[in-house]
């Protein structure tokens, strides 16, 4: 265990506390143009967030899972550079002896008591289909409850994690210059199921059936008028 760990002119601070300030700070990330934090994706605690539908699974008990992303990863540290690479624009994979790494392992073993936690499901949705009509009342529900936090409000952006972030309807009426031939709601499909990858989703996380049921998917793009 790291133990002590020097954190700035305040003298030394507990690993583990520095591992959850980085846990919820942007900076973790050496981009300059990251919003992102672990915390805008992950909870810290299993029990359910009736507010808040995160890309994420919660961390609790995180640490001693035998795998990570559906299986796609087998060491912790490949997990969390999985994040750090792909979402939060880190220029180069944290290692090992990269302080930032070894706090906030620390403070994720704080949070993992259960040294026998299963690894947990992870199903992506390969090939992007459409969804039956939904429910546009659950779609407002879902949609403050999973889009809010980085998208802000609807039709103003208002509130939202950073100007980087589409403005959502109205994104949507570039689409037909964008990808022209594809109906508007495949592309928002293909967003939230494929997040950044293949270039459509910017640094979108992506949304797994685990996370984001086709049914609420339905009826978010209800909500959305798509």
């Amino acid at each position: 265990m790291l133990g002590l760990l020097l954190a700035g002119c305040g003298g030394a601070t507990p690993a583990a506390e520095y591992g959850e300030e980085l846990f919820q700070d942007a900076r973790l990330s050496d981009s300059q143009f990251n919003s992102f934090s672990c915390a805008t994706c992950h909870a810290t605690s299993a029990t359910p967030e009736p507010d808040r539908m995160l890309a994420g699974y919660p961390l609790e008990n995180v640490a001693f899972r035998r795998t990570w992303w559906g299986g796609y990863e087998t060491d912790l540290l490949g997990a969390v550079n999985f994040c750090y690479l792909s979402f939060m624009r880190g220029v180069s994979p944290l290692t090992r002896e990269d302080p930032k790494a070894r706090a906030l392992y620390e403070y994720l073993m704080r949070i993992s008591p259960d040294t026998d936690a299963p690894a947990l499901p992870f199903t992506v949705v390969k090939d992007i289909q459409d969804v039956p009509p939904g429910d546009a009342g659950r779609g407002g529900a879902v949609y403050r409850a999973a889009c809010q936090t980085c998208h802000g409000a609807t039709h103003t952006g208002e509130g939202r994690l950073t100007s980087f972030a589409s403005v959502l309807p109205e994104v949507t009426d570039d689409y037909d210059s964008l990808f022209p031939g594809t109906p508007r709601r495949l592309v928002v499909i293909e967003k939230l199921r494929h997040g950044s990858f293949f270039a459509v989703g910017g640094t979108m996380p992506l949304y797994s059936r685990e996370a984001l049921s086709d049914e609420d998917l339905s009826a978010v793009l209800a909500f959305l008028g798509l």
